[in-house]
């Protein structure tokens, strides 16, 4: 069951190696792989924190508000792009175990998408993040965006 508690391994500093795919829609595009750097701060005794992703190959910075809800023990997690200035929409979700899985609902590229977020391999030194799109309201994925997260020295 999903606590206040899940993100607390990522509060801290880390290196990224993403990999991502260069059109989000397109199962056979290429993928590009570039470095980043990611720093996370808990808020709310842990119920909550912000993070902030630096991507100097794609000249942008991203931003994560991560907040839990008590009531139904899910999680928002609101990202922001320096890029566009603007706050899409949230994925909401849960952990079980060291596994979190989150979905929610926005557009690419003018058309609707079905957006999943998985959190896996969860541990104080590195952790996994991936996200992929579904057209046909999630009964097929398209994952598109794989950061692997290893704790700075």
């Amino acid at each position: 069951m999903s606590s206040p508690h899940d993100f607390d391994f990522f509060h801290g500093e880390w290196q990224v190696r993403n990999r991502r795919r260069t059109d989000f829609l397109d199962p056979d595009g290429d993928w590009e792989e570039f470095p980043a750097t990611s720093r996370c701060w808990p808020l709310f005794d842990g119920a909550a924190n912000i993070d902030e992703i630096d991507m100097p190959h794609l000249a942008a910075k991203g931003a994560t508000l991560r907040l839990f809800d008590p009531e139904t023990r899910q999680w928002s997690l609101n990202w922001a792009s320096s890029r566009s200035g603007t706050l899409f929409p949230p994925v909401l979700g849960r952990f079980d175990g060291d596994r979190g899985e989150f979905h929610g609902d926005d557009t690419y590229d003018g058309k609707d998408v079905r957006v999943r977020f998985v959190w896996s391999g969860v541990h104080d030194t590195g952790a996994r993040w991936e996200q992929a799109f579904s057209l046909d309201g999630g009964d097929s994925w398209l994952t598109n965006w794989v950061m692997e997260f290893t704790r700075a020295s």
